[in-house]
Formats: C-alpha cells, sequence, structure tokens
C-alpha cells in the first residue's frame, strides 16, 4: 500500500519523528494495533506556527471509531511540545488498502497471542471444514483414537460450543473439575495413549440449545484455551465448528502456530465451500496441512463399489489448495453406528476402518504434523527441573513429564 506522506516541517513546530511517534499511541480498537503500524496514517503536515495536520484513512466510510481516533490524534499530538492546534481529516481506504490493513492487524493478533497451559512441544491441528454434516467431529475422534493407540497423548478440544458432539462420539461423561482456577479434561485410556477431552458437551444438558451471539461464543472458546491444564501433550486436536466465522478467526489469534486439516466429502459443492476454509485460515497465517475425504465410495456386501455422493471432491480441494490428500474415509454405516455407541471404529484393530484412520495417523505423524522432540534443548530441561521441583525428586532424577491432574489433587 502506498501512502502519500506529504510533510512541512515548520521550524516553530514539533518533528515529524515526534507526531509519528505520539501516532503510535492511537490505538485502532478493532483492528488491535496502532494506526501507524497499520498504515492508517497517510499524511502528517506541519506548519511554521505550530499547527499540526493528520490524515488518517478509515476502513470504511461509516466507521464507528471515526470521534474516538479523532479525539485519540488531538490528544496524542496535542500533548507534544511545540503544538499549537492538530486538526484531523478522515477518508476511506479502496479495497486494496482495506486488504493490506486487515493482513497488518491479523500478523499483529498473531504476535500478541495469549499465554496458554499448551505444551510448546504439542502439535496443534484443527480439524475444519466449511460447512456442516461432513462428518468433522467423527474424523477428529477416530483420529484422536487412532493416534493415542500409538501411545501418544492426545487432547481433544471441542470448540463446537453451539453442536458439541464429541462427548457421545467417545462415550464419555462426567463433570470438569476446576484447580488452581484452570479447568482439568476428562481422560479416557485407549491401548497405551490417553486422550485428554474437553468439550461443552460436559458443562452443559445435551438436550438444551445454546444461543450465544459470536462474542460469547468467542469468550468461551478463549477459557477453553487459555483456563485449561492440559498437562503433557504430543498432540492437539481442535474439533472446529463449521464455517468462517468468529471461532476460527479467534483461534487464529490465540493459538497462532494451529495448523488446519480440512475435511470435505466428494461433491464439488462441498468442495467449494472447503476451500474457503483453507483461504481464511491462510488469511489468518495459519498453515494448511492437508486435506482429509469423508464419505468416499461405498462398497455394498457383493464388493461393488458405488459414488453415491459424486467422486474426486477431495483431489481436486488438494489440487487446489496446493496441499496432499492424507486420506479417504469410505461411507460406512460403522461409522455413524461407532459414534452413537461411543465405541469409535478406529478402535476396531484390525478392520478395514480402522486401517484407514491407522494410515491417516501414520501419515500425520510422519509428515504432515510429527512429534517434536526437545530432548537435550533448553526448553525439555526446565522442564525437568519444574517437574523435579513439584515432585520433590532429587533433580538429577529424571521427570520428563509434569505431573498429571490426579497427581495434583492429593495436594
Amino acid at each position: 500500500m502506498t501512502r502519500p506522506d506529504t510533510t512541512e516541517l515548520g521550524a516553530g513546530g514539533p518533528s515529524e519523528q515526534a507526531v509519528r511517534a505520539a501516532l503510535r499511541g492511537v490505538i485502532d480498537p478493532e483492528l488491535g494495533a496502532d494506526i501507524v503500524e497499520l498504515g492508517m496514517v497517510t499524511a502528517v503536515r506541519i506548519a511554521d506556527d505550530g499547527a499540526v495536520g493528520v490524515d488518517v484513512a478509515l476502513t470504511i466510510a461509516g466507521c464507528p471509531l471515526r470521534t474516538q481516533i479523532r479525539q485519540d490524534v488531538e490528544t496524542h499530538v496535542g500533548a507534544l511540545a511545540g503544538v499549537r492546534a492538530v486538526s484531523v481529516t478522515t477518508g476511506v481506504m479502496d479495497a486494496e488498502q482495506r486488504k493490506v490493513v486487515m493482513a497488518r492487524a491479523r500478523l499483529v493478533a498473531r504476535d500478541q497471542a495469549p499465554a496458554t497451559d499448551i505444551p510448546d512441544t504439542a502439535r496443534v491441528i484443527a480439524i475444519a471444514s466449511g460447512k456442516g454434516g461432513v462428518g468433522k467431529s467423527s474424523v477428529t475422534v477416530n483420529l484422536a483414537v487412532a493416534l493415542a493407540r500409538r501411545g501418544l497423548t492426545v487432547g481433544v478440544l471441542d470448540a463446537d460450543i453451539w453442536g458439541f458432539s464429541v462427548p457421545r462420539l467417545l462415550g464419555m461423561q462426567g463433570e470438569v473439575e476446576a484447580r488452581d482456577k484452570k479447568m482439568v479434561p476428562l481422560e479416557r485410556q485407549v491401548g497405551d495413549g490417553v486422550l485428554r477431552v474437553l468439550s461443552m458437551g460436559f458443562l452443559a444438558d445435551e438436550e438444551n440449545a445454546i444461543m450465544w451471539r459470536g462474542l460469547i461464543l468467542n469468550r468461551a472458546v478463549r477459557q477453553f484455551i487459555e483456563d485449561v491444564y492440559w498437562g503433557d501433550l504430543d498432540y492437539l486436536l481442535i474439533d472446529m465448528p463449521p464455517g468462517t466465522g468468529d471461532i476460527q478467526m479467534g483461534l487464529a489469534r490465540m493459538i497462532p502456530r494451529t495448523e488446519v486439516l480440512v475435511v470435505t466429502t466428494p461433491p464439488v459443492a462441498a468442495q467449494k465451500v472447503a476451500a474457503r476454509t483453507a483461504d481464511m485460515a491462510r488469511k489468518g497465517y495459519l498453515r494448511v496441512a492437508g486435506v482429509i475425504e469423508n464419505m468416499s465410495d461405498f462398497t455394498c456386501e457383493h464388493g461393488t463399489s458405488y459414488a453415491l455422493f459424486g467422486s474426486g471432491g477431495g483431489a481436486r480441494l488438494a489440487a487446489d489448495v496446493g496441499v496432499p490428500l492424507i486420506g479417504q474415509i469410505p461411507l460406512h454405516p460403522a461409522v455413524a453406528a461407532g459414534g452413537d455407541a461411543g465405541t469409535p471404529v478406529a478402535l476396531d484393530e484390525g478392520q478395514p476402518l480402522c486401517e484407514v484412520f491407522d494410515r491417516i495417523a501414520e501419515s500425520v505423524i510422519t509428515t504432515i504434523a510429527p512429534v517434536v522432540s526437545m530432548e537435550g534443548c533448553s526448553a525439555r530441561m526446565l522442564d525437568r527441573v519444574e517437574a523435579a521441583v513439584r515432585s520433590g525428586a532429587p533433580l538429577g532424577e529424571p521427570a520428563d513429564r509434569p505431573p498429571a491432574p490426579s497427581d495434583l489433587t492429593s495436594r
């Protein structure tokens, strides 16, 4: 974006550098960054008698923050020595300028991510789709189970506040405990691995609708991210709600290292909607890691396959987005039956559907998002020191993992 900064420096007024420094104190409340960093200051004029003029480009003509921004500019610039008067002229950005400003705002928000208890070594993967009904939650829980069966510790965050289904799909229920003002996820042992699950379904009645607007939804997800003791994790899978709204944008700000797996079905219509999810992720500076096609061909008991919903949607989406297609999950009634019973098909070792999710998990572990090993690095050493101090063990003894929630209960 070009900024026509025409500056007339006068002997009796402040320098342009001083004016711009003062303007860095003017924050656009909606975008969360100062107007200089966002490129909203298009001109500064300084007269000999100390009169300062500032031109500010707003994102829209009817910007409700126009008055506040004008007053903040007058206050901050007016406080400089030698300033006699301040005049503010507001204009409107064109489409290209708005695009640049929003990109800057997203980048600033990414750099100001809040602190969480999600381990730095954990790979955070959002399972997302552009529309509902594509089986995204089923993919999330079965992939989580497939990863846990390999001896990994996998967190599952159900961010679909309105349409939570993860507790039922995993056959889990119970009360979420709070310790030291943080929620402790419910646990389920899967082979040698562990699932740690947090969902609105543990806090609300499954039969009652949650009628919250976007702001409250975003606050709920923020609490699920910031106010949770996850413990040691290898992966955190986030079951996203459909669409490209508040929760999706909030996630990009709160966990900027999130990687996205996009779930689609074979029809072109589903593929096109899912492409918007990939586009939004990249605009939020999130990495799109791959595509999973759900509800692919149906194979009858005689061995004949039918493309009931068409074919090629996953491959087309992967090619359009420029990422690998890491799995195609066939349409099979066992997936729905397993979800209804709380026994995901990924638990049925040796069965064809279980093998499908095993292959997807293998792709995630080896190619898409390998587990981060920090043995020998400073962060791992500090983790060991902290764990040893908490447990009271001598520092020379290994303490690779922080205390489990059950340990904290007894203290």
